[in-house]
C-alpha cells in the first residue's frame, strides 16, 4: 500500500518507526461499551471518534510494530469507521526528538503505514484513509513534562478524523 499527503515517503520509507510509550498510558475499552456506541451511534464527529475509539497508537522506542494496546484501539478504530462510512481518516505518523529528521520521517511513515495496513486488512475501504508522517517535525506539545513523558507522547500514530 502506497502511503500519501507526504513528498518525502518514497525518500524516507526505510527509515520510519515510532517510539512506544508504557501500555497502561492507553485507555481500552470494553467491547460491551463498543456495542453500547453503536447501537447509541453518538454523530459521528472527530471528539466522539476520540471519546469512543482513542486516536492515537504509540509504538516502542525505534519500532513501528503494534503493540497489544496499539491493536485493541485500532479494533475500536475499524468499529467506529465502519459505523460511519461517510468519514475519511488521516493517520499521522510522529517520533520523538532523538535521532536525525531523515530517519525520523521514515520511522513516521512505517508507524503510520503500520495503521493504514491494519485498517485496510479489517475492511476499511484505503480511499478513505490517507498516510502522512511527521517525523520529528510537529511535536506534541506537553507543558511541564519531563523528558521522558514527552519522548514517549511523541511515539505515536495520531488518527485525525476529516
Amino acid at each position: 500500500m502506497r502511503l500519501r499527503g507526504s513528498r518525502y515517503f518514497g525518500a524516507a520509507l526505510g527509515c520510519l518507526a515510532l517510539v512506544a510509550c508504557d501500555s497502561d498510558e492507553e485507555q481500552v475499552t470494553t467491547a460491551e461499551d463498543s456495542a453500547a456506541y453503536v447501537a447509541t451511534d453518538e454523530g459521528g464527529t472527530a471528539a466522539d471518534f476520540i471519546a469512543h475509539a482513542g486516536d492515537r497508537v504509540f509504538f516502542d522506542l525505534n519500532k513501528h510494530t503494534l503493540s497489544p494496546e496499539g491493536i485493541a484501539t485500532l479494533e475500536k478504530q475499524v468499529e467506529w469507521l465502519t459505523a460511519h462510512p461517510d468519514k475519511e481518516i488521516v493517520v499521522e505518523g510522529h517520533c520523538d526528538d532523538r535521532g536525525t529528521a531523515e530517519y525520523n520521517l521514515a520511522l513516521g511513515e512505517r508507524r503510520a503505514h503500520q495503521v493504514v495496513s491494519f485498517l485496510v486488512g479489517k475492511g476499511i475501504a484505503e480511499s478513505r484513509i490517507r498516510g502522512v508522517s511527521y517525523g520529528k517535525d510537529r511535536p506534541i506539545e506537553i507543558p511541564n513534562a519531563d523528558r521522558e513523558e514527552f519522548w514517549r507522547q511523541n511515539r505515536v500514530a495520531i488518527a485525525v478524523i476529516q
